[in-house]
């Protein structure tokens, strides 16, 4: 049927069109054999386009003329960063954080519907290369040779698993074409870039410096938060953490203890006086993993801003990121542990020993968690519990299933219900960009439901886009007025409860120092912090040095008693969970144990009976001498 012929109208799906499909599709082919007649043959290009950027070269001999630009977390995981790969031999340069003028550069020249993170580190880096040209009249291909942007890659279902291409796409338009964005992926272990040839080495040395580097800015922003509002002098802990953070990166650069210089901080931040008797809101900060991080106009300085606002921030280490990552991968290897028959994928566990990768992650997160303890043991930066991701995951699992993956995936929701459920804090702030997809979902749709069940909870979710900043912490304040006057609540209703006064409380930090040090941290008792220290010296108030004395050895006997007599139960607990959560790896250390006994069993036999000869042999009396055969004639 021709749309020339009278009366023409197309076909409504359902209707008898006239048309005989099969007859149709036959003239196809028959036009299509005849083509390939007369052409003799179809020729199919084989010749695909291929982007140079994808697979950048940066060899060991351009080291010394090539620079290495870092850029993405905080002001001091990136300055540390730089310090570890410093000492590692490459030169290094850290871009500022993102601002509004790198929004600009990334709506420019990035994709349209992009999520507001790509915007700011994208247009970051552009805007970085053409001010430094601009500045150092370099052109692009002078640019092009001279540096490379090293940042961390993985995939996934949104956008950040395309963030080398946006960044490529970028350059291109902007001139740049060519430049050299090397990614190490968040989950490719020690087997990335590796080669006598590789400019970039990402050995174990590489990955050890990184984490010393990352554990470090840790524990040092952690010092920070817990202590600048209450700080009576202002500015006196960002003075001193500048100090921590240039010796722990002379440290890092010069390979000498990590250790040892943040203890040396440890001795600047116990000088700095505190009032801990300032009812502070705390908030914990969670959300997309970025916006929730970054300092500069991405988030509209939030935690700056908290602060101003008298709260205190409970942020989220990267840390807690890498040990993340270290459950996802146990909790896919025991999902598909029983696949491994048939699971022959590129990252497929068919030729994986599986107890011994279980036994790996399990062993990565105990050091993990201990070198974190450690370095804050070093700074000050006592009583931190780094979450336990099983309890998070089995926390959110009924409301956001442990598979579905993306941003901070079910860890927004199980650090909600848990900030209410333990009373953590006073508020939750859930900070999202505008464009993300994982965390949009999580926000608008799941927290909602959580705030109906936990009406107690105070929970703000706010959406970043760069030029809502107005509308953005008028949101927040709105919010956080509700949590100061939960914070003062509390403290009132502790001050009732234990008869004592702020003064007295006062008076009482002022005669004891240690108590009212920096550095020490209250048992967790209420939502903020100034109640859990409330808590903790109000039964030592109005008595005499002797009797604080003497109460004090009291509860430290009690308390010493009371974890002897748990510590069966914890380690019954522990023993469950091994049970409970790594079926696989029990089983493997029960076969290897079946496999070892005789064998351990045979030696044993063979070592006491090489004893017990050798207690024989010492306790024979010595053999007479035989006589002379002369004297025997």
């Amino acid at each position: 049927m021709s749309s020339n012929q009278p009366g023409f109208r197309l076909p409504v799906l359902g209707e008898d069109a006239g048309i005989d499909i099969d007859a149709e599709l036959r003239k196809l082919d028959e036009e299509a054999a005849q083509t390939a007649a007369v052409g003799g043959g179809l020729k199919v290009d084989t010749e695909h386009w291929y982007d140079a950027m994808v697979d950048p070269q940066f060899k060991k001999s351009q080291r010394g003329d090539t620079t290495l630009l870092v850029s993405g977390l905080t002001a001091a995981h990136d300055y540390l960063v730089k310090a570890a790969m410093t000492g590692l031999g490459y030169k290094v340069e850290v871009i500022d954080a993102p601002d509004n003028d790198a929004l600009r550069y990334g709506k420019e020249f990035g994709n349209r519907g992009q999520c507001n993170p790509t915007y700011f580190t994208v247009g970051n880096l552009v805007k970085f290369l053409t001010e430094r040209g601009r500045r150092d009249r370099l052109g692009a291909r002078d640019m092009v040779d001279k540096y490379v942007f090293l940042t961390a890659g993985a995939c996934g279902p949104c956008r950040f698993g395309m963030y080398a291409t946006e960044y490529r796409k970028a350059l291109r338009d902007a001139g740049f074409d060519g430049f050299r964005v090397m990614l190490f992926q968040q989950k490719g272990g020690l087997k990335q870039a590796t080669g006598d040839d590789a400019g970039l080495e990402m050995n174990p040395k590489f990955f050890l410096g990184l984490l010393k580097a990352i554990i470090a800015g840790d524990v040092i922003n952690g010092m920070g938060y817990r202590m600048r509002p209450y700080e009576l002098e202002a500015g006196a802990t960002d003075r001193a953490l500048a100090k921590t953070k240039l010796w722990v990166h002379d440290a890092l650069v010069n390979h000498t203890s990590v250790l040892a210089a943040l203890v040396r901080g440890r001795r600047e931040l116990g000088r700095i006086r505190c009032d801990w008797t300032r009812p502070a809101p705390r908030v914990s900060i969670i959300g997309e993993f970025w916006a929730m991080t970054t300092e500069g106009d991405g988030n509209y300085q939030l935690q700056r801003f908290l602060e101003s606002e008298g709260a205190e921030c409970d942020i989220q280490f990267v840390t807690n990121w890498l040990l993340f990552m270290l459950w996802e991968g146990r909790y896919d290897t025991k999902l598909r542990a029983e696949l491994r028959g048939v699971d022959n994928a590129r990252k497929g566990l068919g030729k994986v020993d599986i107890g011994k990768k279980l036994a790996m992650l399990f062993v990565a997160d105990l050091a993990i968690r201990g070198a974190f303890h450690l370095f804050g043991a070093c700074v000050g930066f006592r009583g931190y519990h780094l979450p336990d991701m099983d309890e998070i995951a089995e926390t959110a699992h009924r409301y956001y299933n442990n598979n579905v993956r993306g941003g901070e995936g079910h860890m927004e929701v199980g650090k909600f219900i848990l900030n209410v459920l333990h009373n953590k804090v006073h508020m939750t702030l859930s900070v999202k960009p505008f464009g993300c997809m994982p965390s949009s979902g999580v926000s608008d749709g799941v927290q909602s439901m959580i705030t109906g069940l936990y009406p107690q909870s105070i929970f703000c979710a706010i959406e970043t886009s760069g030029d809502g900043k107005v509308n953005v912490q008028s949101r927040v304040q709105m919010y956080l007025f509700k949590a100061r006057q939960a914070a003062q609540k509390e403290y009132a209703e502790a001050l009732a409860q234990f008869g004592v006064t702020a003064e007295q409380v006062r008076a009482f930090f002022d005669a004891h120092p240690g108590w009212a040090s920096g550095l020490h941290r209250a048992p967790h008792a209420a939502g903020g912090t100034a109640a859990d220290r409330l808590h903790e010296v109000a039964a030592f108030i109005g008595k005499s040095p002797a009797g604080v004395a003497r109460l004090r050895a009291r509860r430290l006997a009690s308390q010493a008693i009371a974890a002897a007599r748990a510590l069966p139960g914890r380690l019954a607990r522990m023993r469950a969970k091994l049970m409970e959560k790594s079926p696989i790896l029990v089983q493997r250390a029960k076969e290897e144990w079946n496999d070892a006994r005789p064998i351990l069993a045979e030696r044993a036999k063979a070592r006491v009976s090489q004893v017990a000869e050798t207690v024989v042999r010492l306790g024979r009396p010595p053999a007479a001498p035989s006589a002379p055969a002369h004297a025997a004639a």
